[in-house]
């Protein structure tokens, strides 16, 4: 799933000024400081094909992600692969059978499967909005669904934050999910074979991202790079494989 951002951009330069010890306290189902391998729900692959994207990975990891289902209104469709424990990559693409995919990243465009963003997870995304609007902005949370092949519903709320930070369709600061009660998290039931054994960033300028992520309780390796890079090593039947 992708998401928009709200509110004014300077919500995250709050965020960075004041701290965000509270925040991360009350929002995130992770400890304070803690790594952004640690607090990764799930990362997104962008591809301009779905089934194409399936095979890709596939040929790479030894492991064939399995058809998710559409997004209404926002013009992609996914699959899915579990990561090992509470944590699953989302290839998601451009859905046929929608008039477009969404306008902030224009899938139809890339030449080959790469990572897009990344969400965290929270427990209490109403906390961090609360949060939020005390820095002074006006986040608004935005529900999410979509059913699965079997027709059950999978159920989420999303907070996104925004930030002058993206590169591309390459954003490194995560949206924030929080999954519905009784919900089935989406690895429960993804293919297994997968670890997400490392997750990192390149970035133009490491220290404002590295600052901007610290901002939100999030500890983040990030080298110098002329262009916007999420990085994920993944332990696979075939060996180590990176995602860029």
């Amino acid at each position: 799933m992708i998401v928009r951002p709200f509110g004014r951009r300077r919500a995250l330069r709050l965020l960075v000024s004041a701290g965000a010890g509270t925040l991360i306290h009350t929002s995130m189902s992770a400890q304070p400081n803690a790594s952004a391998l640690a607090v990764a729900d799930h990362l997104l692959l962008g591809t301009n094909d779905r089934d194409g994207g399936i095979a890709w990975f596939e040929q790479r990891t030894g492991v064939r992600a399995a058809v998710g289902g559409s997004h209404p209104g926002r013009g992609t469709r996914n699959a899915l692969a579990g990561l090992g424990g509470r944590q699953y990559l989302e290839i998601i693409a451009p859905d046929p059978a929608q008039p477009a995919d969404n306008p902030r990243r224009n899938l139809r465009t890339l030449a080959e499967p790469k990572l897009i963003a990344w969400a965290a997870a929270t427990t209490d995304i109403d906390a961090l909005a609360r949060r939020l609007r005390e820095r002074g902005d006006a986040p608004q949370i935005q529900d999410g669904s979509r059913a699965r092949p079997d027709g059950r519903m999978l159920k989420w709320r999303t907070l996104a934050v925004p930030s002058d930070l993206a590169g591309g369709a390459v954003d490194p600061i995560p949206f924030f999910i929080e999954w519905a009660p009784g919900t089935m998290h989406p690895s429960e039931d993804s293919p297994e074979g997968c670890q997400l054994a490392a997750f990192e960033f390149e970035h133009p300028n490491p220290k404002a991202l590295e600052s901007a992520l610290a901002a939100l309780g999030i500890n983040a390796s990030v080298r110098q790079a002329t262009e916007v890079r999420l990085l994920a090593t993944l332990k696979s039947p075939r060996g180590s494989v990176g995602l860029t």
